[in-house]
């Protein structure tokens, strides 16, 4: 039985959805070190349209962290189906990687956010603070249930009570190629 269409949100307001946003859970992803904590993402609206993605995350002390852009799939549609462009390895940028990014929910006060895409490999939920109510988290794995993923792959993100605002880079990219070879 073929899967239904995942709902997105319509009208996102790009400019209110810019900032920064904790990694509350998400299903684990090779492009992501497997002893990460203090996951976030910082998106940052660029004079064209299009978003500068920041994605950080701390592994053995030491701050991963990869940029990209990330711009609308469709440039006349009102739904929340964005592309982000990556380039891999993030030190030595040669490849071009493009993902989907769907944001599938957000509140009325852009404060927490389920995004996923089409095929149902990744999911993550997003939240302005470090932590996230019980309640609200089981509303939003119950949200990606009902979109047709399977959340028992789901991983709670580890998040300091005061998250590091800095750390030593890992300027060359030892992260990634762990994560490439599945540690």
């Amino acid at each position: 039985m073929a899967k239904k269409e995942m709902e997105v949100v319509k009208g996102l307001d790009i400019e209110r959805y810019m900032g920064r946003w904790y990694e509350i859970a998400s299903f684990p992803s090779r492009f992501q070190p497997k002893n990460g904590v203090d996951t976030r993402a910082t998106y940052t609206l660029k004079p064209d349209g299009t978003v500068n993605v920041l994605n950080e995350t701390w592994s053995d002390g030491k701050r991963g962290s990869i940029e990209g852009v990330a711009y609308k799939a469709d440039p006349k549609s009102d739904e929340a189906k964005l592309k982000v462009k990556f380039w891999v390895p993030p030190f030595l940028p040669i490849i071009p990687v493009i993902g989907d990014y769907w944001v599938l929910y957000i509140d009325d006060n852009y404060q927490y956010a389920l995004i996923g895409q089409p095929s149902r490999t990744y999911l993550w939920i997003l939240s302005r603070q470090p932590k996230l109510d019980d309640e609200i988290y089981n509303q939003l794995v119950d949200k990606a249930k009902e979109e047709g993923y399977d959340v028992s792959k789901l991983h709670k993100t580890p998040q300091s009570e005061s998250p590091p605002e800095d750390a030593p880079k890992d300027t060359k990219g030892i992260w990634w190629i762990k994560s490439i070879l599945g540690k």
